[in-house]
């Protein structure tokens, strides 16, 4: 036993660890721990991660299930090929124009066998409906080329087959209509404004401090582009379960987080980045809310940037959420816009960051009334000992002297003003001598 343990020192040493540090393990990781009532008592309660209604990236987090009347995607037809994916609305684009060419080559073939082309096309005079068409794969090109206008002068239609002017009438206006509801899906799904939103960014947390002597909710929004959002607009939302005072549980209930809509401050420049406020008021829902109940509450805050692109007029939506967890209680965001020589330079290397500020930890509710209990004057300061206005010099202050002198001044002071009243006139007072000093 001696020497196993000689031997595991030795190797201890040698990959760089000490005997102490190899029995340094805490007891609850060399033991299995035993679950009892007590240590759920002692342990602080832990949060469970929460599901998100809204991502960070704006994708809403919901899924419709058990839709029993698919046919209302049908009465959409664009909005519903728009809406697919990359890869869906790649394969339909193809099959549309494949299962087209394939339809109309079907039926110029088919003309062509009922006329007889397929067995008399090669001998002479014999006037068939399309000239060179003797199998299914050239009326397939000849379907091609109708329908795209390629026009390569093989194979060309005769004035002497009126069923095969009509096709081609036919052809031609379906095809249209292909055309432009293929092309336009695809137009519009490139140029859609999702895509603007992802030069859109939003602060990785919402941060609650003091300002102006209230309580307010703060997040930042951003635009990486110098190409401006028109008309930008923002707003918010409170989503959390909620139980009515008759009983009703109401999942995920939508409540309003007021961010300016009453004084127009919902209306963004968004030229650089800006802090959005929510002055936590009567009418907010953060109202009664403290840090120790902000900490146990389980919630989340969607925020909805809208506006307009300035290149394309198109309207875009730009959409973050905060959970409880990443709302944080005494902290402020750091300034990222500075002043250079002849502009304003925007660090982005900041726009996340916070740092912390002095935050009572109270309700608005409570600081409001801490506020509102505090005496509307403050305190007068003690007037100052030094007298204004005098001319005198040898005047001295009357915290330097002994009561007795003092009423010698005011009886002086009395002495002159019932000399002015006597004389009746500034002249008068004008007069009268000024004494070199006051009599003791």
């Amino acid at each position: 036993m001696a020497g196993d343990s000689r031997v595991l020192m030795d190797h201890n040493m040698e990959i760089g660890a000490t005997p102490s540090q190899v029995k340094k393990l805490p007891k609850h990781l060399r033991e299995p721990q035993i679950s009892t009532d007590r240590t759920h008592l002692i342990s602080d309660p832990v949060k469970k991660p929460r599901q998100r209604y809204v991502q960070k990236d704006g994708k809403c987090n919901v899924h419709h299930g058990n839709v029993q009347e698919t046919y209302r995607y049908l009465s959409d037809l664009f909005t519903t090929l728009v809406d697919l994916r990359w890869r869906f609305s790649f394969l339909i684009f193809t099959l549309v124009y494949i299962v087209n060419w394939l339809f109309f080559g079907f039926l110029w073939w088919l003309i062509a066998l009922i006329r007889g082309d397929l067995v008399h096309g090669d001998e002479e005079g014999w006037t068939p409906c399309v000239e060179n068409l003797n199998s299914f794969v050239s009326a397939f090109l000849f379907s091609i080329e109708t329908e795209t206008t390629i026009g390569y002068g093989y194979r060309v239609i005769t004035e002497k087959c009126p069923e095969g002017i009509i096709l081609l009438l036919v052809q031609a206006i379906l095809g249209s209509i292909v055309n432009a509801m293929m092309v336009g899906c695809m137009f519009v799904k490139i140029s859609q404004p999702k895509n603007r939103a992802e030069t859109l960014m939003f602060s990785h947390n919402a941060v609650i401090s003091v300002r102006d002597n209230k309580m307010c909710l703060m997040f930042r929004v951003g635009d990486l582009r110098n190409s401006h959002i028109v008309e930008a607009s923002i707003r918010a939302k409170l989503i959390r379960s909620q139980q009515t005072k008759e009983g009703e549980f109401i999942p995920l209930n939508q409540t309003d987080i007021n961010i300016g809509f009453d004084t127009g401050d919902d209306r963004l420049f968004l030229v650089s980045p800006l802090i959005i406020s929510h002055e936590i008021n009567e009418k907010s829902p953060f109202w009664e809310l403290s840090m120790a109940q902000m900490e146990k509450e389980e919630f989340e805050i969607v925020v909805i940037l809208e506006g307009m692109v300035e290149a394309t007029g198109m309207t875009c939506q730009a959409r973050s959420s905060y959970l409880d967890t990443e709302v944080l209680w005494g902290y402020r965001f750091t300034p990222v816009l500075s002043l250079e020589k002849g502009f304003y330079e925007v660090d982005y290397n900041n726009f996340h960051d916070v740092y912390e500020t002095n935050t009572p930890s109270c309700s608005a509710k409570e600081l409001a009334t801490k506020h509102r209990d505090e005496p509307l004057l403050p305190q007068l300061p003690l007037l100052s000992p030094e007298p204004k206005g005098h001319t005198f010099d040898s005047l001295e202050t009357p915290s330097t002297q002994d009561p007795q002198n003092q009423d010698g001044e005011r009886e002086d002071v009395d002495l002159w003003s019932d000399i002015g009243e006597n004389n009746g006139s500034n002249a008068a007072l004008a007069e009268l001598p000024v004494p070199d000093s006051l009599p003791d």
